[in-house]
């Protein structure tokens, strides 16, 4: 007679979270990690330069992580928005809530030119042609010095304020300030949330997989990659505008080339096609440098050594690690 060695093994019913409520997991624990990120950080200055970054990282992750395509050029759709900004405050002195949106329209406008000038080439010739754009635009800032200050940079950018009779905030206070900004990028993070959800999403995915097989299932490649680079255009000026109000100035290097390759870098290192990774990447890289500096001159040269162990032995990222080692786990705990 065989005895069941099992008939007394308790049974464990495993937590299942409806796939509906799984695809919003990912921006409930980004936004709960930015909340507190002033709080661990060293100075809450940096933590908003992280969480500016981290909005800028993931508009330029929708055009290259998502739709597969190297800018060299975002530079100009993130300090076009945050001159758009700048300008309006200091010559117009509009509210801040009007010039953060008009940044973010000047930065569409920008992206729907980069679009519709680059996006009928591919590889290398796109990436150059958006280079460029990006140097035309620094010309354009650098020469009209009665408007943007020229190398001085843009100055006297006022404070965001809010005063509703008993409540009254005002972002001269560091920790006021981070909150404020992060209520605007907490809508747009979200908002990017459910575009890759959408239809759009899907397509641009597919696109990025196998463009042919796209187009032979009838999608519109041109028209979404141009779409793709309005909306990242109108993250990316939300940023800057962001930002320009977070330092109170604009510097002439918002629109430098070096910029538009500390975003492809903060990308690569969080991990490329995660809606994570851009976030984890821009605080990685700055947090990074902001410690290095502190230790050594050198520190551009350590960060950059650092960079490149990351790339050569994570070249997901590390969230795309993160990810990979946890689907490596689930498996072997599957067997």
């Amino acid at each position: 007679m065989q005895i069941s060695m099992n008939r007394h093994r308790p049974t464990t019913t495993p937590l299942i979270v409806p796939r509906s409520a799984r695809r919003w997991l990912d921006l409930i624990g980004t936004l709960a990690f930015l909340a507190v990120l002033p709080l661990i950080m060293p100075h809450q200055s940096l933590a908003t330069s992280m969480l500016v970054f981290a909005l800028f990282a993931s508009a330029y992750n929708l055009v290259f992580g998502y739709g597969g395509m190297l800018s060299l050029g975002h530079a100009a759709l993130f300090g076009g928005g945050a001159y758009a900004a700048g300008i309006l405050a200091v010559h117009a002195q509009l509210p801040w809530a009007l010039s953060l949106a008009s940044g973010a329209v000047v930065g569409l406008t920008i992206g729907i030119v980069f679009a519709f000038l680059s996006l009928r080439v591919r590889g290398i010739y796109f990436a150059m042609i958006t280079l460029a754009l990006a140097q035309c635009a620094y010309f354009l800032a650098y020469r009209n010095a009665d408007w943007t200050g020229g190398d001085n940079g843009l100055r006297g950018i006022p404070p965001l304020t809010i005063d509703w009779g008993i409540i009254q905030l005002s972002s001269e206070y560091p920790m006021i300030k981070y909150y404020l900004i992060f209520t605007v990028v907490a809508v747009a993070l979200g908002m990017l949330r459910a575009l890759l959800y959408t239809p759009f999403g899907r397509s641009l995915s597919m696109i990025r997989q196998n463009e042919q097989r796209a187009a032979a299932c009838g999608i519109p490649v041109l028209r979404v990659r141009q779409l793709t680079f309005a909306i990242s255009g109108l993250l990316s000026g939300l940023a800057g505008a962001l930002y320009a109000y977070h330092i109170g100035t604009v510097p002439l290097e918002t629109l430098s080339v070096h910029l538009s390759g500390q975003v492809v870098m903060m990308v690569l290192l969080g991990g490329m096609a995660t809606f994570v990774g851009p976030v984890v990447g821009a605080v990685v890289f700055l947090g990074a440098e902001n410690f290095l500096s502190d230790l050594t001159d050198y520190w551009q040269m350590i960060s950059g050594l650092l960079f490149m162990l990351l790339v050569l032995f994570f070249s997901k990222g590390i969230w795309g690690g993160v990810q990979t080692l946890r689907r490596t786990s689930s498996s072997k705990q599957a067997l």
